[in-house]
């Protein structure tokens, strides 16, 4: 099948056009990189290698140095999943005996996060929430037997846990890590209706994309288990036949936000995947300003964006093109202005410490780019003082707050009031805890790597009008078609965000004392 490419009308192309020199330069980077030519930049192919010299030639016409031992690029080898669902199945088998085939897609899928093996037959454990921290008294697992079984857990956390905490924990590395010391082989992920991103249909839809894995074993965390599947909530009771608990009764307890319990379920669960596995590389394209003071400059400040996206699904009708152009053209055009600024002679002097622009692969496929610039970077992570990331920061409507998911963990709180001061916007943290934003997205690598970090998105008020926009765009456009070239874009919320990003960065680089984070802060457990 071939993919079709949206016709827009130049009418139907955006509610107003940019004006200023600094919106028609950013928008203009926006443009290029969620091209349709570029279909949809997904790490590795031809589009991303497209995006990725576009990016690096911003890079140089700016006056960044080449970032990573001479080169704008940083190579990341990569290992790509692709799954014959033709060949592959999933049958959930009673206490009777009877076995029931499912329907992939509609009733689940599998999850090709997980390295998936070519046949899997286990029984099934009610995991809960599926989240160990013993160190803050809660272990969905212990005392579960869950040896050579494969857990079922619907996502979420209890109230009793910090955001940060529940945050890390439901990362699917650590969740991967706790299940597999606890003997499990595999396991079942339910979403909760009321807190999930993506309805179900247009997730389902994307189960047939590649997935990836670094092809560094030892940054590779996609072979702990042998099996993983997502399931319908709307098909989810057939797990739970015989159970204790119906899983309705669950979903209420889960929804409430309490502890749930944890039990063997009856049913048996049989599946077996077949895997295409080929080798390809991606880029991560790194810039440097170099630190004016002699003593700070071997100190980098990391500015970061995803240049990845999901690339063209041929499993939908009509537009097939993911331009993914709020994720992340947006936050990548904000990486390339805010290095203008800091070298147009708007700024009179260069930074004390230096500054990499880093625009990272993979963040798609599970966060591999910054994975690998972290922990394989051309600065050991002991000279990397902070990280700020910009991801989907949807400049969609005005912006008179930033939002700031990492705001009450490190001392990077305080450079921020004062550049949100200057640049006349109020200072917020994030609304919804509950979505794990802090650890879903490239900053996450930085913290595990021990960097204080922050990301950033245009804020509003709960209850306001703009959260009724920046909702509806999560359920209509999100890792749609829809977030293309053709969508609302408030060009003044864009311009004042990246102001932002450059008062902040140079307030980062040029104070004496390094970040740190707070004494109190879950991920002061990872500095170094």
């Amino acid at each position: 099948m071939r993919y079709v490419i949206a016709a827009v009308s130049a009418a139907a192309l955006l509610a107003s056009e940019p004006t200023g020199a600094d919106a028609k330069r950013w928008w203009a980077h926006v443009t290029t990189l969620a091209a349709d030519s570029l279909e949809g930049r997904e790490a590795g192919s031809p589009g991303h290698r497209t995006a990725a010299e576009y990016v690096a030639g911003q890079f140089q016409a700016v006056g960044l140095k080449p970032g990573n031992k001479g080169s704008y690029y940083q190579p990341v080898p990569l290992v790509r999943r692709e799954l014959d669902e033709a060949a592959s199945s999933i049958t959930i088998i009673d206490a009777g005996g009877r076995e029931s085939v499912l329907e992939l897609g509609k009733q689940a899928y599998l999850n090709l996060r997980v390295d998936l093996a070519p046949e899997v037959e286990a029984p099934l454990v009610f995991a809960g929430n599926g989240l160990s921290a013993p160190a803050y008294k809660h272990d969905d697992l212990a005392g579960l037997d869950l040896k050579g079984k494969i857990a079922v857990y619907i996502a979420g956390a209890p109230e009793s846990l910090p955001g940060a905490v529940q945050a890390h924990y439901s990362s699917s590395a650590e969740r991967a890590r706790a299940l597999a010391a606890a003997g499990a082989i595999g396991a079942i992920s339910i979403s909760n209706p009321k807190n999930q991103d993506l309805p179900w249909a247009r997730s389902s839809a994307s189960r047939l994309q590649p997935a990836m894995t670094l092809a560094d074993p030892a940054l590779d965390s996609s072979s702990l288990l042998r099996f993983g599947a997502v399931f319908n909530p709307e098909s989810a009771q057939m797990l739970f036949n015989g159970a204790p608990q119906t899983f309705a009764q669950l979903l209420e307890i889960a929804t409430k936000r309490e502890k749930l319990p944890t039990f063997p379920l009856k049913v048996r669960l049989r599946a077996k995947a077949t895997l295409r596995k080929s080798k390809l590389e991606s880029d991560n394209v790194v810039g440097l300003l170099e630190g004016s003071d002699r003593k700070r400059r071997n100190e980098y400040l990391v500015l970061s964006a995803h240049l990845d996206h999901i690339g063209v699904n041929r499993a939908l009708k009509g537009d097939q093109i993911n331009n993914g152009a709020m994720d992340n053209a947006s936050g990548v055009a904000t990486l390339i202005e805010v290095a203008r600024g800091l070298t147009s002679g708007r700024v009179l002097r260069r930074p004390a410490r230096s500054i990499l622009f880093v625009a990272v692969t993979g963040e798609e496929k599970g966060l591999l780019g910054s994975r690998s610039f972290a922990n394989r970077a051309p600065a050991p992570a002991k000279q990397m003082i902070a990280n700020l990331n910009f991801d989907m920061f949807l400049p969609i409507h005005p912006m008179t707050k930033v939002m700031v998911l990492g705001l009450e963990e490190s001392t990077l709180r305080q450079p921020l009031e004062r550049a949100a001061k200057r640049v006349g916007v109020a200072v917020q943290a994030d609304l919804e805890p509950l979505r794990n934003r802090f650890i879903r997205s490239d900053q996450y690598n930085f913290i595990l790597a021990g960097v204080p970090a922050l990301a950033l998105k245009v804020g509003y008020d709960e209850g306001s009008e703009q959260e009724k926009i920046q909702k509806e765009w999560i359920h209509t456009r999100y890792h749609a078609p829809s977030d293309d070239l053709a969508q609302p874009v408030d060009f003044d919320a864009a311009v004042i965000f990246n102001r932002l990003v450059t008062e902040l960065a140079l307030e980062v680089a040029d104070q004496k004392a390094r970040p740190e984070w707070l004494r109190d802060s879950f991920f002061r457990q990872f500095a170094r």
